[in-house]
């Protein structure tokens, strides 16, 4: 099974984002990077499947050149390739779908593997318009993940709670949500193995993009907080703010 598991390098979740000189992007000053979090449950959906049923598993990203420190680290999760379309600028999603549409067409595939959403621009659309430039099926947001004899079963997560059961015929596209498995970490093998694995880089040719960001703004600041009494008249006055005020219940 030829598999590929497309990530996006991504500040970490616990990184401060300001916005940059411009106005238009965040600054990146003091900021670490890691793969996107959602990216891991795909990836892990990838190394678990070539294990079970053989095959290789490649990692690919479009981005500068320092991303290829996040495909080292799939390499040491268990991934067997890499491969960098490098860009120094932002993209949107149709930009980065289209770059990595024309890539994977030059490579063999029979899954596509995506995390659901990315943990900074947030669109949740690459992966679904990357399905639709290669004309694949595409099942989104899936928690369960089995492959046989050239079908995928999937459930995903469905409105209110439920879940969907779905059967797509292979090579298709699946973007991974959390809970469809837990990502391993590197072991000292698989780091040892990162280190001297070639990465395969290519210019991105991303096309222009349809979106522009105007400004980034920050968040405003919290108001300060009040303190509504003491004893149990303080209950009261707390359970109107929270009806009247801050419109929660």
């Amino acid at each position: 099974m030829e598999i590929i598991v497309c990530i996006r390098r991504a500040p970490t979740t616990d990184a401060r984002i300001k916005p940059a000189a411009d106005g238009k992007n965040y600054d990146p000053a003091g900021i670490n990077f890691d793969i996107s979090e959602y990216d891991k449950f795909a990836l892990e959906a990838g190394i678990e499947l070539k294990e079970k049923h053989g095959g290789k598993a490649t990692v690919l990203s479009l981005g500068p050149s320092a991303v290829s420190k996040e495909l080292r680290t799939a390499i040491a999760m268990g991934c067997d390739a890499a491969s960098l379309l490098v860009s120094d600028g932002n993209h949107d999603s149709w930009a980065v779908a289209s770059a990595l549409a024309a890539k994977i067409k030059t490579m063999p595939h029979d899954l596509l593997l995506f995390g659901w959403n990315s943990v900074d621009s947030q669109s949740s659309a690459t992966g679904q318009m990357v399905a639709e430039l290669l004309g694949l099926a595409c099942v989104s947001v899936a928690v369960a993940l089995e492959v046989k004899d050239g079908v995928a079963h999937v459930e995903r997560l469905a409105s209110g709670g439920n879940r969907e059961r779905v059967v797509v015929k292979l090579p298709a596209v699946i973007t991974c949500q959390k809970g469809l498995n837990k990502p391993r970490q590197p072991n000292m093998k698989g780091l040892m193995n990162a280190k001297k694995t070639v990465i395969d880089e290519s210019p991105a040719n991303a096309p222009a993009d349809g979106v522009t960001v105007l400004r980034m703004d920050p968040p405003p600041p919290r108001p300060a907080g009040k303190i509504v009494g003491k004893g149990p008249e303080a209950a009261k006055a707390l359970v109107g703010l929270l009806r009247n005020e801050a419109k929660v219940i």
